[in-house]
């Protein structure tokens, strides 16, 4: 998997390229329209990721998933009908 900075890295690089292409031909409105673009596509690669973290730390901590509250709330109707 790769990681944050290799990612995020791409992207600028990417942009960087595009951004000295319009530079060098005088296009301001590209440059605008790139620098709105990166920051554009840097916030949602960055929540991407934050997804992708979160999700490989659910899989990857082999702790046993937290019962639900339906689950709970069965324990607890099954344990009260032990008094009886």
């Amino acid at each position: 998997m790769r990681t944050r900075d290799d990612l995020i890295g791409s992207l600028e690089t990417v942009y960087r390229e595009a951004f000295e292409k319009a530079d060098t031909a005088g296009d301001r409105a590209r440059m605008d329209a790139l620098d709105f673009g990166f920051q554009r596509d840097q916030v949602m690669l960055e929540a991407l990721l934050d997804v992708r973290d979160l999700l490989s730390g659910i899989r990857s901590d082999g702790a046993p998933p937290e019962p639900s509250l339906l689950d709970r709330a069965r324990q607890i109707r099954k344990f009260t009908r032990l008094g009886r």
